[in-house]
């Protein structure tokens, strides 16, 4: 992937503690404002009065917007060209977010329904269409820059312990604060600030310790800048990052249904038992420690499919458990841990679909791959929680257990068991198309040979 140089000698593959922790600041502290930001409904309906159904209508209106915005920052990353690299100037965007999150969540009480409507939406959309999404989109350019794929592999697998972790840490801690401290519009103010001024500094950590090492563009003077009409060309030739969106949207359609919390209400009959469920998946996390050797030895996309495939049985054993909560907690350790290689080594995907984009004589495009991605997520958001909405209404849900219809029950069931295995099924076949792996040594052998010759030419 990139030239040896003096630095790395024979060590290509190693990878310090400090850079370990130093490279993922940044993923903890954005991990952090995305559970943040779930807390939004609750912030606006219980303490600014605002009607759920207003609250909803600017996360759709968002959603929207994130489609165009998306696509044209990853176009502005991969245009980029500075004396700090490609990717790493957009790092500042963490502060930025935090800004925008903390302004969200201070909304001023007294203001009008139509200004805090406004305000809501403006800081929203700077929060997550503009800072997330130029975040998302900067992500997989600065990684491939700065470390060697060996390390590349080490730092997505190890470091989602890492970010796992903090989100349980903030999961426990959050709750008990906003019960002391979030009980008026200027508590949030103080209590969202208290985790913005440190987690904006540690999320700054690796623009400022990691830089970019290694050009990997290999321009020369006649290089044709990207354009517009590239993009088009990748979404119409490369069919490899296609599949990879397409995974990426079932997947955050299943996760963001968010049928769990129903489930456990009324087939269960007990929701503080869906903690269980949440702590059994914690036990899955040491898996990430093999996924290097694992990678080796298959491939990142082989291991997503298998990956999906044990979800598959985990959502399967959810419909045998009924509501059996032991049978449950294994089901969740087994769809849990089935879902963490999608979840959490999209990254080396992008980059193999990247170095073939180079094989063709294109552009790499990591930026606008990564926003690829990232839109599929969010439509598979979007679409997974409203979907849930519909489905359960047509099925007659009234929100009481004492008049529940069998069809709404019966609905609830199906969504928590055996709609989510069937698109797993479909979602892991579908990974049977990604057949990049099988001449990827060729592919960046070959790269690194025309990387050297355009350099050549270009002195």
């Amino acid at each position: 992937m990139a030239k040896e140089t003096k630095e790395t000698g024979n060590k290509e593959g190693k990878l310090g503690l400090g850079k370990l922790f130093l490279w993922n600041s940044r993923a903890v502290s954005t991990s952090i404002v995305t559970l943040l930001l779930a807390y939004l409904m609750i912030y606006c309906t219980d303490t600014l009065q605002v009607p759920a159904a207003y609250v909803s209508i600017i996360l759709v209106v968002s959603k929207l917007l994130d489609g165009v915005t998306d696509m044209v920052a990853g176009f502005i990353v991969d245009r980029t060209k500075t004396k700090w690299g490609k990717a790493r100037p957009y790092e500042l965007f963490i502060i930025a977010i935090w800004i925008a999150t903390w302004m969200l969540f201070s909304t001023p009480e007294k203001m009008s329904m139509t200004a805090k409507l406004v305000w809501i939406f403006v800081t929203y959309a700077l929060a997550n269409s503009i800072c997330y999404t130029f975040l998302n989109a900067n992500q997989t350019p600065y990684i491939v820059r700065a470390f060697q794929s060996e390390q590349i592999v080490r730092l997505t697998s190890y470091g989602s312990i890492i970010t796992m972790l903090a989100a349980v840490i903030f999961n426990m801690a959050f709750p008990a604060l906003m019960a002391s401290i979030a009980t008026s519009a200027s508590g949030w103010s103080r209590l969202v600030l208290m985790f913005a001024v440190p987690l904006a500094a540690i999320g700054c950590l690796r623009m400022i310790f990691i830089p970019e090492k290694y050009d990997i563009d290999a321009e020369t003077p006649n290089s044709e800048p990207l354009k517009i009409t590239d993009v088009f060309k990748l979404i119409k030739t490369n069919r490899f990052i296609l599949i990879i969106a397409l995974m990426t949207f079932v997947f955050n359609f299943v996760t963001n249904m968010g049928v769990q919390t129903y489930y456990y209400t009324y087939i269960v009959g007990n929701v503080a038992l869906m903690g269980i469920s949440a702590i059994a998946q914690i036990v899955a996390l040491p898996l990430a420690l093999f996924f290097p050797k694992l990678i080796a030895k298959f491939s990142t996309v082989k291991l997503m499919m298998a990956g999906f495939f044990v979800s598959t049985a985990g959502y399967l054993l959810n419909f045998v458990a009924g509501g059996n909560v032991a049978l449950l907690a294994i089901a969740a350790i087994m769809w849990g841990a089935g879902t963490i290689p999608a979840s959490m080594l999209s990254a080396l995907v992008i980059i193999e679909c990247a170095d073939y984009n180079e094989w063709k004589g294109n552009h790499r495009m990591e930026g606008t791959m990564s926003s690829l991605v990232g839109l599929g997520a969010k439509i598979g958001s979007a679409l997974g929680a409203g979907a849930l909405g519909v489905l359960l209404s047509m099925s007659g849900y009234t929100g009481d257990a004492a008049t529940m219809p069998s069809s709404a029950m019966t609905m609830i069931r199906m969504l928590f068991t055996l709609v989510p295995a069937v698109l797993y099924v479909v979602v892991g076949i579908s990974l049977k198309g990604y057949t990049l792996n099988k001449d990827l040594d060729k592919i960046r052998a070959e790269n690194e040979a025309n990387r050297a010759a355009k350099t050549a030419d270009g002195k």
